[in-house]
């Protein structure tokens, strides 16, 4: 087998277009599955490798330099597992370290291999959902301070009006099972009526964190009925599809054997035990060290 890398200069990799490898799913933690459970579904043929960068996480705090740092040396580790193509599943990696690393550092590290993000897909689509023009987004405090979604909206649907809402709470709410308990339920109400505060003729609600959609039913509980909640994992499913049929030159070198691993950088038991709540199916992981 074609080497997938060669070593130069200290730590510094190039790349070469190997053999075939999976397609790369990249978050934080855990939220990332939820959108993997939507590839897999959507595309059932191509092969999947997961990571979770579970021992640094949570990103959303996170400094853009160490979000960028931490994201880019992931996608290094995808690119030695022979991935020619990766998703960074996580709204924290995308808004704050996507485009450095597409405009930077794959010239240099692996001009024939691809990084795309989650945000993109998500905002070519958001104009469809609303029939008043007046959209929120929830998110971690790091993909609302990056604005990220504001401008790339911009971009697509120039005339919708858009405000955001950070929820520096759900995730640890989320993640420690605790999701159900009054107190979740007193934040998760705190941020919807803060969100929905900014304008009475909001009628869609965008899930700009993966995690999210673990609590959807919750959410819909704070939220007037007419409102419609849109979750990424379907929309990011579609536009992979899309961009598979329409890229011959990457989906040539993405392998198909209907298979599905996943790997951590903490305890895989722990990944193992709470992974499953995110993916709806029980998950075997792998440790890793970056």
């Amino acid at each position: 087998m074609q080497e997938p890398y060669t070593r130069v200069y200290g730590s510094l990799y190039f790349y070469n277009m190997a053999d075939k490898g999976p397609i790369g799913v990249f978050d934080s933690g855990y939220g990332g599955l939820t959108v993997l459970k939507e590839m897999v579904a959507k595309l059932p043929l191509y092969d999947y490798l997961y990571m979770g960068d579970n021992a640094r996480a949570p990103y959303g705090s996170r400094s853009f330099e160490t979000v960028y740092h931490y994201t880019l040396e992931c996608i290094q580790w995808f690119f030695k597992q022979g991935c020619t193509l990766v998703i960074l599943a996580c709204n924290t990696a995308s808004a704050k370290a996507l485009r450095t690393i597409q405009q930077n550092d794959l010239e240099k590290l692996a001009p024939g291999k691809r990084v795309l993000g989650v945000i993109r897909p998500t905002t070519e689509r958001i104009g469809e959902f609303t029939k008043t023009g007046n959209i929120g987004i929830l998110g971690t405090k790091g993909t609302v301070q990056s604005k990220s979604y504001l401008l790339e909206i911009e971009k697509f649907y120039p005339l919708l009006n858009v405000y955001q809402e950070a929820c520096p709470m759900w995730v640890p709410l989320i993640e420690n099972n605790l999701d159900n308990s009054a107190g979740a339920d007193y934040f998760i109400k705190q941020n919807l009526d803060c969100l929905l505060s900014y304008s009475k003729t909001i009628d869609t609600i965008l899930l700009a964190c993966t995690h999210y959609p673990l609590i959807a039913n919750k959410i819909r509980e704070f939220i007037p009925g007419h409102i419609t909640l849109v979750s990424q994992g379907g929309i990011v499913a579609e536009s992979l599809s899309e961009y598979l049929q329409g890229h011959p030159e990457i989906e040539s070198y993405c392998s198909k054997n209907g298979t599905v691993e996943f790997v951590t950088t903490d305890s895989s038991e722990d990944f193992d035990n709470n992974g499953g709540r995110f993916y709806n199916s029980p998950l075997r992981s792998t440790h890793i060290d970056l």
